[in-house]
């Protein structure tokens, strides 16, 4: 399995942008496509954006569409979450998954099971 490690959360006012990455262990990055989740107080875990291997195809939720862009460096190891126009409803933990199959349902969503997880790193917006 690939080690996630994310970075990048904080306190940001209503408007403002974030960049999460998330670094992953190991020489097979290309090979896992990578998605962000999120999970609010009290809710459960959501889908936000999630990327092909090579980077070629990207899904996001209604939700974000418009306003974050998911992105990977596979020199790096590193995928990219840049969260513009943040609104107090994004306000979350973000979580990092890594998972070999393109997991995007052929009646919309993407499955939040199984793959990789990182631990989660605090973003919150204020209104």
């Amino acid at each position: 399995q690939v080690q996630l490690v994310e970075s990048g959360g904080g306190w940001v006012q209503a408007g403002g942008s974030l960049r999460l990455s998330c670094a992953a262990s190991g020489r097979t990055f290309s090979s896992y496509c990578m998605a962000w989740f999120r999970q609010a107080p009290g809710k459960d875990r959501e889908f936000v954006a999630a990327i092909s291997w090579s980077g070629g195809s990207t899904y996001y939720a209604d939700s974000v569409k418009g306003r974050f862009t998911i992105s990977r460096d596979n020199a790096k190891n590193t995928v990219y979450l840049q969260m513009n126009s943040l609104k107090p409803e994004d306000t979350a933990v973000y979580y990092c998954n890594a998972d070999r199959n393109w997991k995007a349902q052929s009646g919309g969503g993407y499955q939040g099971s199984g793959g990789s997880w990182g631990q989660g790193t605090q973003v919150t917006v204020s209104s």
